[in-house]
């Protein structure tokens, strides 16, 4: 029983006002008691002795009157051995187990542990008694999957520590200690596997904070080549709902130069998500060859579930991602989608009764979004080492609307755009990213001169393509006919893939790099035709020619009789011809 209980004096929907009498805390956790069953709630204001609590689960049967019981603690997750291949909730419940327990219907009121205690973890000590340590250093190591998970010192320690005692080389459960720590007053501390944080605050126990240089390759062309995302870096993927949000972050996951990949459903529709629990684990990892479950984690909040979970969610996820980062790993975090997750702090600020800003958003909303983005990023580690959390988020606006507050409010910092474009879905064009729309700041694996050249094609056939609408082919000149083409045959060669290819679907950074170089010596060509039909003929084949060069291993004959192939058809149209 909590020494601290207070009293509802309201309900509104996930909203809950309560009396209280001893001190809370801002972000501190309650449970609402009806009948004989606690729902996890956490304050979000206080004013004077009435406290307002979102609740994480349906509100029914909640009515005023009813005591709610103060932890005294912040809305925190466990963090250690055996995260990874979870599926959890925005409140970190592992899903299979609370299914096992209340069938396919979850019940309210339902908390499990995150991690599995009866579980024995191979321990491998690392620090030795005497050594002096501080929050975050490692003191043991446990195989997890394919990675040493560090076994480190809690983050919520300050100042420094002496290792007092350690655990021999064993077979341990996560609740058991592997050492004791002593500090400066004397004062022992025993550690096990396992800790908390709280979600919302950044994991900070770190060496330096860097600044994101290096690029992070996703073996899609049009990303890597023209719209390049760092290691550590922030981006969104805005687009209209079935434009290819959840297939392009699915394989970004798949082929994604990172260690780790933390999946979170914000919101989305039920059968999204449950299409990415049943695929996933049948999706074979290209860098193991095992199940790619192996280095995933989904957390998973659907749009059936209590609109105030998505929030949870989001930093649940982000919170864990910062945890692989603090054993030097390289982590990618895919919310989808941001949106569900806006919307569900609209809804409260609109329960709290706030003065709304644009389309009944919070006035405050630029400023939580810019928080949750800048919580990625790369840090060098005490022990000299690098780790980096990657956050995509996408973005639905209504009707595709760039131009809506989420929208513009994302945009203003993350450091890549990738804008899906409804027209380019409809003419299964993958991905249907906009080449014209779309923007990054972080360097890329080509070399940034031939990326603007390429563009410049893009940016010019358009503008033919736009002019033909109007005066037709019969009015354009040959030559802008020809760099209309020229564009075409960028877009569809090098900016679409096979993502069903085992060869096409995944193009690494080298290839880019010798495909593109080829690529732009035949846009930057001068080629001549005697008239229109000849000149989309060639381009049609040249197409198709291309196409057949990216289903090919670089490293065989057939590669390079292709690109032979591509040589001479150019040499027959060429102004040497």
């Amino acid at each position: 029983m909590s020494e601290n209980v207070g009293t509802i004096v309201g309900v509104s929907g996930n909203l809950v006002t309560v009396h209280f009498d001893k001190p809370v805390t801002q972000g501190e956790v309650g449970f609402v008691r009806t009948g004989e069953i606690a729902l996890k709630a956490e304050v979000i204001r206080i004013r004077s002795d009435n406290a307002e609590l979102q609740v994480f689960e349906d509100t029914t049967g909640v009515k005023v009157g009813d005591p709610v019981d103060f932890t005294d603690n912040l809305l925190t997750v466990e963090l250690g051995p055996g995260l990874l291949a979870q599926v959890y909730d925005g409140l970190q419940n592992p899903l299979p187990e609370l299914a096992e327990k209340t069938g396919f219907f979850l019940q309210r009121g339902m908390y499990l542990k995150a991690l599995d205690r009866e579980k024995q973890w191979d321990y491998t000590p690392v620090a030795r008694q005497g050594d002096e340590v501080t929050a975050g250093d490692t003191l043991g190591t446990v195989p997890e999957g394919i990675f040493a998970h560090r076994i480190m010192v809690p983050f919520g320690l300050t100042g420094s520590y002496t290792v007092a005692e350690t655990t021999e080389a064993g077979s341990y459960t996560v609740d058991q200690m592997v050492a004791k720590l002593r500090d400066e007053q004397g004062t022992i501390t025993e550690v096990t596997m396992v800790q908390t944080w709280p979600v919302k605050v950044p994991i900070k126990a770190y060496a330096e904070r860097l600044r994101p240089t290096e690029p992070l390759v996703t073996k899609v062309r049009i990303i890597d080549t023209f719209f390049p995302v760092a290691r550590g870096g922030v981006y969104c993927i805005p687009g209209p709902f079935g434009a290819g949000k959840t297939v392009l972050q699915q394989i970004t996951s798949k082929h994604a130069d990172v260690d780790i990949v933390v999946l979170t459903a914000c919101g989305e529709r039920a059968g999204e998500v449950v299409e990415t629990l049943r695929e996933f684990p049948e999706l074979t990892d290209p860098r193991t060859g095992k199940s790619l479950m192996e280095r995933t984690l989904i957390i998973c909040n659907t749009s059936s579930m209590p609109v105030a979970a998505r929030e949870a969610s989001v930093y649940t996820g982000v919170t864990i991602c910062e945890y692989y980062r603090q054993m030097g790993l390289n982590v990618l975090l895919l919310a989808d989608s941001t949106s569900r997750w806006a919307q569900a702090l609209r809804e409260m600020s609109g329960r709290l009764e706030e003065i709304p800003g644009e389309e009944a958003f919070p006035a405050y909303l630029e400023s939580v979004i810019a928080a949750f983005y800048e919580r990625g990023g790369v840090v060098k580690l005490r022990d000299g080492g690098l780790g980096s959390v990657t956050i995509g988020g996408t973005v639905s606006p209504a009707g595709g609307n760039f131009d809506e507050p989420v929208t513009q409010a994302t945009l203003k910092v993350v450091g890549a755009f990738h804008g899906l474009n409804r027209e380019r879905s409809d003419a299964r064009r993958y991905p249907a990213l906009h080449p014209l729309d779309s923007w990054s700041k972080y360097p890329g694996v080509v070399d940034t001169t031939q990326v603007a050249e390429a563009r410049s094609v893009l940016h010019r056939g358009n503008e033919v393509d736009q002019m033909m609408k109007v005066v037709g082919e019969e009015g354009t000149s040959i030559e802008d006919f020809v760099l209309y083409l020229k564009s075409e045959y960028l877009d569809a060669s090098y900016l679409q893939q096979d993502s069903f290819h085992d060869i096409d679907g995944a193009t690494h950074a080298e290839r880019q790099q010798y495909v593109f170089a080829k690529v732009n010596d035949i846009l930057a060509a001068k080629v001549f035709f005697p008239d229109k039909d000849s000149a989309r003929k060639w381009f049609l084949q040249l197409t198709s020619v291309t196409k057949d060069w990216n289903r090919v291993a670089m490293d065989t004959e057939e590669f390079k009789q292709l690109e032979q192939r591509l040589d001479s058809m150019l040499a027959e149209v060429s102004e040497h011809a």
